[in-house]
């Protein structure tokens, strides 16, 4: 719809904002003509005014996790084999431009030239990243983010290749000794999903508080609590950062703290939480291996005020395993599972279990990740 409706833009006039009852309305309106189909008029309209427009479709299919609208050109989606470009072209600048600002609009956010970029959740739990021109090339840029209708298991992380029994029965080990873990990886290598399905097995009776900055966690559990940072208004304030939630996090009794991803100066308070008795805490952050872990905190203590050997101390007590997950061929895949130990004042990451073909390769980490992840479950 290149244009507002006429009998949108008359109703919004009056005062009447959109709403699936007036839309509904509308489009029976409209629908007048002998062989127009109200059913599919009042689609159209919903879509175009309180959906997502020419996206609708491809957000609706269930191995659709990516959508990514590259300016006017084109439209990518990720089934679950990589990127792949979409039967769906929006050429027509000032529409994606509306588009972009309405799903900003219901994710609660503005976007506009003095806010140019958006970064938030839509209803239904799709994630939203919109930004505009001059900030990026041509038109506006619009990746969305789809979680999984259902959130999935290990067993589903098993039958989707990302698993095999031998890794599921470790982590479930590493969660039932509360053994505290990190997962690595890249963008979209699965790191989210992993750790929803790690935190499913979390004894029903203990408290899971999740700290995240985008609300993107689903864990398939009785008892999980969600903390979502906000940024700043339209005025510069209001903002609740992401350092201020993990010291809120600690005053609700968490039997599990959870930060969804460290990603900057709120991992000083993480790691002084799980060197103060907060066993089982876990989270994700971006690194290119299980080795680079240790350099990736020490780069995110940097922007809390944290020296080296700080990072270095605080580290080796409070992480015992990382898992690093990647993704070839379009397929996503725990690739290892490593150890952290204290060596002198260093911290470092020994590999115990490395992918190789089908199969694993032991490491020096394996020893220590036998002992962490045997005998009775807490």
């Amino acid at each position: 719809m290149s244009q507002v409706d006429p009998l949108l833009h008359a109703e919004i006039l009056r005062g009447n904002l959109p709403t699936p009852h007036r839309v509904g309305r509308l489009a029976r309106a409209r629908a007048d003509a002998p062989e127009a189909d109200p059913g599919v008029a009042r689609q159209d309209l919903h879509r175009a005014v309180l959906g997502l427009g020419p996206l609708e479709d491809l957000v609706a299919d269930p191995r659709v996790t990516d959508v990514l609208v590259n300016g006017a050109g084109s439209v990518y989606v990720d089934r679950g084999r990589g990127l792949e470009a979409a039967a769906v072209e929006i050429r027509d600048e000032p529409s994606l431009r509306r588009l972009a600002v309405r799903l900003s609009g219901l994710a609660g956010q503005r976007l506009d030239d003095a806010a140019p970029y958006v970064d938030g959740v839509l209803p239904g739990g799709v994630r939203l990243h919109a930004i505009l021109p001059p900030l990026v090339e041509g038109a506006a840029h619009i990746s969305l983010r789809v979680p999984r209708r259902q959130v999935p298991s290990l067993e589903d992380l098993q039958e989707w290749r990302m698993l095999d029994p031998t890794t599921a029965g470790l982590l479930r080990a590493v969660v039932g000794h509360r053994v505290a873990f990190v997962i690595g990886g890249g963008t979209g290598s699965g790191k989210t999903t992993l750790l929803g399905a790690m935190l499913a097995v979390v004894p029903p009776q203990e408290r899971i508080v999740v700290v995240e900055d985008t609300r993107e966690l689903r864990v398939d559990h009785p008892h999980v609590v969600h903390l979502q940072a906000r940024g700043r208004n339209v005025e510069g304030r209001g903002e609740v950062t992401l350092t201020t939630l993990v010291r809120q996090s600690l005053r609700m009794r968490p039997d599990r703290l959870v930060l969804g991803e460290v990603r900057g100066a709120e991992v000083r308070e993480l790691l002084a939480a799980m060197n103060t008795g907060h066993e089982g805490g876990c989270g994700t952050l971006h690194a290119n291996s299980a080795a680079d872990v240790v350099a990736r905190f020490e780069a995110l203590g940097a922007l809390a005020g944290l020296d080296g050997p700080a990072v270095h101390t605080q580290v080796a007590s409070a992480v015992r395993v990382v898992v690093h997950v990647g993704r070839r061929c379009g397929v996503r895949r725990v690739e290892e599972i490593a150890v952290l130990e204290r060596s002198g004042a260093a911290a470092e990451v020994h590999t115990a279990l490395r992918a190789q073909g089908e199969g694993w390769h032991r490491g020096p980490g394996w020893p220590l990740l036998r002992q962490l992840t045997e005998g009775e479950a807490r």
